[in-house]
């Protein structure tokens, strides 16, 4: 009986293992909204009659670029900025969790813990279809202590809630110096018009070159450090609000709690559709 039992649960969570091989999947909507935001710059600056090439500007490029990058290299620690350039990457290509079949692979294993013991959990834990589910299996049975296992589930859950937010933190802080740096282009470039004020041919075209260190500045913080920043946030709130079902889960495979019980408190964590 046991072991149909435990056959019937590695069916149930076969699909949730297949999607974990799969891996990320690209993100389009992220890629829509760069896109878009992009888009919407190069068309206003169309509309003026204005070549684009003209914007393209080596030397506001290389101060605004390089000055945040040196920045980013003084602000962060090696090991950090590593970290948080990772994440940057993953941004294209998120890992999702389905909460609903995190929900249903958690209440097959309480039927399955309720019919044949806690030890019936064992071998689920190489299929969980969530890293945190296969350890929180794991630590169910071998912490008998429902306050120690809280503990140690908590724990985990907030160091990844605060390296999200200290990698979100990076490129909102770059996201700060990048407009200050393109200001300080547009300086530079000032200075050169003045020496060049004796040619006034020269000047309304080289203060118009000296702005586009600003533009630069403003572009890379407004469209790019402080967007992915806020992604960044978003995700790891999604990501910690699974989590959070997932030690709910955990406590009540420990406590041995009904089915019906378990499952509406689990429920809690799914956002309905239409939902405010």
């Amino acid at each position: 009986m046991a072991s149909s039992s435990i056959a019937l649960v590695e069916a149930s969570v076969a699909p949730a293992k297949a999607d974990k091989k799969r891996g990320a999947r690209f993100d389009l909507w992220f890629a829509a909204g760069l896109l878009a935001a992009l888009g919407a710059v190069l068309a206003g600056i169309a509309t003026t009659g204005v070549s684009l090439t003209y914007f393209f500007q080596p030397a506001a490029a290389l101060i605004v670029i390089g000055g945040t990058c040196g920045v980013a290299l003084i602000t962060t620690p090696r090991t950090a900025l590593v970290h948080a350039l990772r994440r940057l990457l993953r941004l294209w290509a998120p890992r999702e969790f389905d909460r609903t079949a995190l929900m249903e692979e958690i209440m097959t294993c309480a039927r399955v813990r309720r019919k044949n013991g806690i030890l019936s959990l064992k071998p689920l834990a190489e299929q969980a279809g969530h890293p945190l589910i296969a350890e929180m299996l794991a630590l169910v049975l071998d912490i008998q202590d429902r306050n120690e296992l809280h503990l140690a589930l908590e724990t985990k859950m907030k160091l990844r809630e605060r390296h999200g937010e200290a990698d979100a933190r990076v490129w909102e802080v770059l996201g700060g110096f990048a407009p200050t740096i393109g200001v300080l282009g547009t300086v530079v470039g000032l200075i050169d018009v003045l020496r060049q004020f004796s040619q006034p041919a020269l000047i309304a075209h080289g203060i118009g070159t000296a702005f586009l260190s600003t533009i630069y500045g403003l572009g890379l913080a407004n469209l790019v450090l402080l967007p992915a920043a806020g992604r960044i946030r978003a995700n790891t709130v999604e990501a910690f609000e699974t989590e959070e079902m997932i030690v709910e889960g955990g406590l009540g495979l420990l406590d041995g709690i009904h089915l019906a019980i378990l499952r509406d408190r689990l429920i809690s964590y799914l956002r309905p559709a239409g939902a405010i």
